[in-house]
């Protein structure tokens, strides 16, 4: 099975995507710079969307994502991906939504976990405090941007 890959621009820095023949496996926050050319369908609809998103153009993303995880980080990630464009919910909220209401901490395990920010949007996901926290571990940064394009 052959990896494809591209690098792409985006308000929050360089993002580089992966995809096999029939999904996009994850979405990396990367240093390098440029855009390497592609004609890989899965990834042309994945910059074509997320491009869409940083213009304010798109919600909801519609794509095929590979996702691999413990069955309670796929009820994180399902839960995340219910959080309404441009609204936020706490990490308690998201561990009593998936029936785990001691779990935050796990929660928080999981969003770290998710290899398709943006995507699935674990930066709608704050403190109880409604500071923000833990994105991509200490680029709290790209949340507050994500969260402000979101308004």
């Amino acid at each position: 099975m052959s990896i494809h890959t591209v690098t792409t621009a985006s308000p929050i820095g360089t993002l580089k995507l992966y995809a096999d023949q029939s999904q996009l496996i994850s979405v990396q926050f990367v240093e390098e710079e440029g855009s390497i050319e592609t004609d890989h369908p899965i990834l042309l609809k994945a910059m074509k969307q997320l491009h869409e998103f940083f213009n304010g153009e798109r919600k909801v993303f519609d794509l095929p994502l590979k996702l691999e995880g413990t069955a309670f980080q796929m009820a994180v990630w399902n839960a995340l991906q219910d959080i309404p464009y441009g609204k936020t919910c706490s990490y308690q909220d998201v561990a009593e939504t998936v029936r785990r209401p001691k779990a935050v901490r796990a929660v928080g395990q999981a969003n770290k976990a998710n290899r398709f920010p943006i995507i699935i949007p674990c930066h709608r996901v704050i403190g109880k405090n409604k500071k923000l926290t833990g994105y991509a571990g200490t680029q709290i940064d790209k949340k507050e941007i994500l969260l402000s394009l979101e308004n």
